[in-house]
């Protein structure tokens, strides 16, 4: 009867001593078992291929592999032949096909519980594949794991330039190294330009105007003009719906067929400006100036303020034939001398609002509140039929 000694390939530790029986296939069970491992080939001390059992002599020292190519196991019995060396042996990880050379103590020592930690505290523990050259293979990418690496070696995080850091914190969580990646999220987040709130100035939005065709749409909508210097600009047809244009100076502005849906104009100064065709649906203009406003556009198109909060404003002389108030709030608004011929005023709050000498032929009030509105020095007797509800 012939006996052997067993090792796992690449290593001289743990060897198991079996008896030569029967065919390869039955040796190569038996190595299975002892070892722990899907035994598919038997190498001999010189890395040989043994594919007969014919060839086995007694006392051989054979080498068994999963199908991975020969070891030499001479080269950890070098190492570990010295305990001091236990943690500092050098070894070659092949990361996405490009090679790093490093020792287990730089792998284990700054992170002792990252996921590199535990693959190389102990050899072999997690069955690490290695490639032809002994180089232990991992598929992730290398322009991102090299200043990993560069970490673990002197604690400091320097990332070259053209290196994305986002792709280096994916790898750190892969690793689970988890200071670093509380590094890199910070460093990401200063990063990170401050988010600009700061209002659009006069100079800004002119740049934009000239820069843009006359029949292209300007969309302006949500943008922030607080405050803001636009008088006298020709502002046609743009888009400042949700735009927050509180306290904007729009004196003498061409706003004709504006789009203020939702816009804050709450304490802006309007007057003068031309509102033709506006569309003001739902917009906050409370406490603003719109003294001597031309709303009204000879071909026919008709401004829109329904449902907008006009609480306070001050309108005083302003063109407004044929506008649509519906439902607009207009408590302690001035509106005197204006001019709101065929006006639509129906659902309207006009509570305290001054109407003195103002043009309401054929204007629509039903359904108005005119608690303590004054109607003094009307151009036009005001018919009952056009309040009753």
């Amino acid at each position: 009867m012939r006996r052997v000694t067993l090792f796992v390939n690449g290593t001289c530790k743990n060897g198991k001593v079996v008896a030569v029986y029967g065919t390869l296939s039955d040796l190569l069970s038996v190595a299975s078992n002892k070892l722990g491992i899907k035994a598919s080939c038997l190498y001999n001390g010189k890395g040989g291929l043994i594919d007969d059992i014919a060839l086995i002599r007694d006392d051989d020292v054979l080498y068994v592999s999963e199908g991975d190519p020969f070891i030499d196991p001479q080269n950890e019995a070098k190492v570990t032949s010295d305990p001091l060396a236990a943690h500092t042996d050098w070894l070659t990880l092949n990361i996405g096909g490009r090679l790093f050379t490093t020792t287990r103590s730089t792998l284990v020592s700054k992170e002792p519980e990252s996921m590199l930690a535990h693959m190389f505290r102990e050899k072999d523990v997690w069955g690490n594949k290695q490639d032809e050259h002994g180089a232990y293979l991992i598929d992730r990418s290398p322009e991102y794991f090299e200043p990993i690496l560069n970490y673990l070696r002197h604690g400091q995080l320097i990332i070259n330039e053209g290196i994305n850091i986002r792709g280096v914190l994916e790898e750190a969580r892969f690793f689970g190294i988890e200071q670093l990646a509380e590094q890199l999220e910070v460093a990401i987040k200063n990063s990170q330009p401050p988010e600009d709130h700061s209002p659009i100035s006069r100079k800004e939005f002119v740049r934009f105007l000239l820069a843009t065709p006359t029949k292209s749409e300007l969309r302006c909508q949500g943008l922030n003009f607080s405050g803001a210097d636009l008088s006298r600009l020709d502002l046609r047809y743009i888009n400042f719906k949700m735009a927050n244009l509180s306290r904007c100076n729009l004196t003498h502005a061409n706003l004709c067929c504006s789009n203020l849906e939702r816009a804050d104009l709450s304490g802006a100064n309007l007057d003068g400006a031309n509102l033709q065709g506006v569309k003001m649906l739902c917009s906050n203009a409370e406490g603003a100036s719109l003294k001597g406003c031309n709303f009204e556009d000879p071909s026919g198109l008709k401004a829109n303020l329904e449902g907008a909060n006009l609480k306070g404003v001050d309108m005083e002389g302003s063109q407004m034939t044929g506008i649509n108030l519906r439902v607009a709030t207009l408590k302690n608004a001035k509106l005197k001398n204006c001019n709101l011929r065929g006006a639509t005023l129906a659902g309207t709050d006009l509570e305290n609002c001054d109407l003195s000498g103002c043009d309401l032929q054929e204007a629509n009030l039903r359904g108005s509140n005119v608690k303590g509105a004054i109607f003094e020095e009307m151009l036009t007797p005001l018919h009952m039929s056009q309040s009753v509800r």
